[in-house]
């Protein structure tokens, strides 16, 4: 697998379950399969497991760079566009949910400065909604393969150790971050 490490993917943000939100507390950017171009081929092809990488979702019209919303106000919870974020990666079938149909989850992970960082109901990264904005993304890393989990509470605090490990592993210093971080930053 590692062999096949990283993986790039550039698609569009499309509706998911919304469970990572409302059930889990970690919201992801549900990848859309039928508007993908990626490194190793098509959707299906795409080894499952946990992963961890880099993303950036390319702001449209809609969004103000500045930061600022209409007012004159920051605006905490938007994404510019310019940031490149790391990532913890779902790829596969939720097994605790019994997912018929494989999906690719992404957690953006704002730094630890961020207002938005611990916004959620865990204490993860919260932002606005996604939705139709190109999401360019590159799996750098496996973490560990898809599990059942007994309960949400024991999933969860999986998925928190996911992120705490993206977040060590993205600061590594070595070419393939650098690499990766730059590929997202450019596309």
């Amino acid at each position: 697998m590692n062999q096949q490490l990283p993986i790039r993917i550039v698609s569009k943000v499309v509706r998911g379950y919304g469970r990572g939100s409302k059930d889990l507390g970690i919201p992801t950017a549900n990848v859309s399969r039928d508007n993908l171009t990626c490194s190793i081929g098509s959707f299906d092809e795409l080894p499952t497991g946990i992963y961890w990488g880099y993303a950036r979702i390319i702001a449209d019209g809609s969004s103000d760079d500045s930061g600022e919303n209409k007012n004159g106000q920051e605006n905490n919870n938007k994404i510019s566009g310019r940031e490149v974020y790391t990532t913890a990666v779902s790829i596969g079938y939720n097994p605790t949910y019994n997912n018929k149909e494989k999906t690719v989850e992404p957690h953006l992970i704002a730094e630890s400065t961020h207002p938005q960082r611990h916004a959620s109901s865990t204490g993860e990264t919260l932002f606005g909604d996604f939705y139709d904005k190109k999401i360019v993304l590159s799996v750098v890393g496996y973490l560990r393969p898809e599990l059942p989990f007994e309960g949400l509470e024991k999933l969860t605090l999986a998925i928190k150790k996911d992120i705490e490990d993206a977040c060590r592993l993205a600061k590594e210093d070595n070419a393939t971050n650098k690499e990766e971080r730059e590929w997202v930053l450019l596309h």
